[in-house]
């Protein structure tokens, strides 16, 4: 479902983006590591999920750092009255009835843009135990495009972005790798210390991927 990238944001988007930046400021959020500016497209691997506010305070933090997060959403969103705001809010559509798979069809849509910045809830749900879910590897790894880590810490207001890893096609070394940095940042919580069991486990045979 391509649409014209450079049509002017509708006036509902544009108003709604703003209250989501008020209220990211009003929050007196914080960032602590930066965007990597010299990569135009790559994927966001945030987590924890334990909120619906996720979603408004990734959009302040990568609003500071000039760029627009872009998100999934199935493809029925994207139709009738509200089908220009879901892309002006970043949204792209994945329709499960294509012949493509999701991954296959947020590749193509790495290779339509010159820049794109995804954002995955790697989690999946906010009732998580901490294990992630692979598909936001599989996508990178389709795309060509780096892995950027990203946590927000809702008690100390802090957004930290990572060091962008590329995906070397061996899903534990990297995920464990991934679960090292998000340790040193906050080596007690509970559910980085699944993710990194996790990867440990992976690389010993006992998970699937």
């Amino acid at each position: 479902m391509p649409h014209d990238l450079n049509r002017k944001p509708t006036l509902l988007s544009r108003i709604v983006r703003r209250i989501i930046l008020a209220i990211y400021h009003l929050n007196g959020w914080k960032i602590d590591g930066r965007l990597p500016k010299h990569l135009k497209k790559y994927v966001i691997a945030g987590a924890p999920h334990t909120s619906n506010w996720d979603f408004v305070f990734f959009t302040g933090a990568t609003h500071e750092e000039g760029i627009r997060p872009n998100f999934m959403g199935k493809h029925t969103l994207f139709q009738g009255i509200m089908k220009n705001f879901m892309f002006d809010m970043g949204g792209i559509p994945v329709d499960r009835r294509s012949r493509f798979n999701a991954t296959q069809q947020i590749a193509a849509e790495f290779a339509r843009r010159d820049e794109l910045a995804l954002v995955i809830a790697v989690e999946g749900t906010r009732k998580s135990d901490g294990k992630w879910k692979s598909g936001f590897y599989h996508i990178a790894r389709a795309a060509d495009v780096p892995i950027v880590p990203a946590f927000a810490d809702n008690a100390r207001k802090i957004l930290s972005f990572g060091p962008p890893l590329i995906p070397s096609g061996n899903y534990g070394e990297d995920l464990l790798k991934i679960a090292e940095w998000f340790r040193s940042k906050l080596p007690d919580y509970e559910r980085f210390k699944v993710l990194e069991q996790q990867a440990r486990d992976i690389i010993a045979g006992k998970n699937d991927v």
